[in-house]
């Protein structure tokens, strides 16, 4: 049974997680460090006043890290008139707290390596899911862009982790892909006592992401907790908004739809108010911005 099973409260997942890493199957995961200069965004983003000129000397103090946001600003999601040619355009442009997000994902893929074949597209689709996040949260009021990209970017986060730092689990990655008879994480679990949501969420702690996005990495394949009262509504949102940002990626691959939007995308559409009508229009609004990704 998953400690998501009989916890749902924010509380209660977020102390049993400290106690996994301590004393249980965690305390044998290595973390990666979350980088420095993720820690003074971090900071800056936290003040009263988030201090603009310190994210900026952040953005401009990695060559590629700018590009990326230059890169971004110029995309067909925030596109518009003449294009954006130095980081302070790009930042107007984007929104301070896009940028942040943009930036934490350029920083994550740097420390998080994918050196394993089965995760050779981890952080394309990961960004991919990021942006359609990014995309249907400009559809629902008082959903907050930041957090819904950051969740899509992290999500899965927890593969390439353990396949760094478990013994086996590429082979479990191959297992749970061809088994049919049980989820992908009912065979992590078996193998390694642990899963990739667990461990997301750990890394989503460490990192000191928002308390939102570590839930909702952790009950993201916990679906039968969506629309639960216990369950935050914010997190609610977001893993909902999860499901129909993986429709709308492998609708732009032209893949057939997971069992999780087969068993629990009605239910995601009825927690949005959504309708199937809406999501083949977004998919089509959406093509252009997943292409360039």
């Amino acid at each position: 049974m998953t400690i998501a099973a009989t916890l749902t409260r924010t509380e209660d997942i977020l102390h049993a997680l400290d106690k996994a890493r301590k004393n249980g199957p965690l305390q044998h995961i290595v973390i990666p460090p979350c980088p420095q200069l993720l820690r003074r965004l971090q900071d800056a983003m936290a003040l009263a006043e988030p201090d603009l000129n310190e994210v900026s000397r952040i953005a401009t103090s990695d060559v590629a890290m700018s590009a990326c946001l230059l890169k971004a600003a110029n995309g067909p999601l925030f596109a518009a008139g003449q294009p954006a040619q130095t980081i302070g355009q790009a930042m107007n442009r984007v929104g301070l707290e896009q940028t942040a997000s943009l930036m934490t994902g350029f920083m994550a893929q740097r420390v998080i390596k994918v050196n394993s074949p089965q995760l050779a597209r981890f952080w394309e689709r990961s960004t991919k899911r990021a942006l359609a996040m990014s995309f249907l949260a400009t559809k629902y009021p008082g959903v907050s862009v930041d957090l819904a990209h950051t969740y899509g970017l992290f999500c899965h986060v927890g593969m390439p982790v353990m396949a760094q730092s478990v013994k086996g689990y590429v082979s479990t990655i191959v297992e749970a892909q061809a088994r049919i008879d049980r989820s992908f994480i009912a065979t992590e679990n078996a193998n390694h006592k642990t899963d990739h949501a667990v461990v997301g969420a750990l890394v989503s702690r460490v990192w000191r992401l928002a308390p939102t996005v570590t839930m909702a990495v952790r009950l993201h394949h916990d679906l039968e907790c969506l629309g639960e009262r216990g369950v935050d509504s914010e997190v609610n949102t977001l893993i909902s908004m999860g499901l129909l940002a993986e429709n709308l990626m492998r609708r732009h691959e032209s893949l057939d739809q997971d069992v999780d939007w087969q068993a629990h995308g009605q239910t995601a559409l009825n927690w949005l108010q959504t309708d199937v009508d809406a999501l083949a229009l977004w998919a089509e609004e959406l093509n252009e911005t997943l292409d360039a990704a």
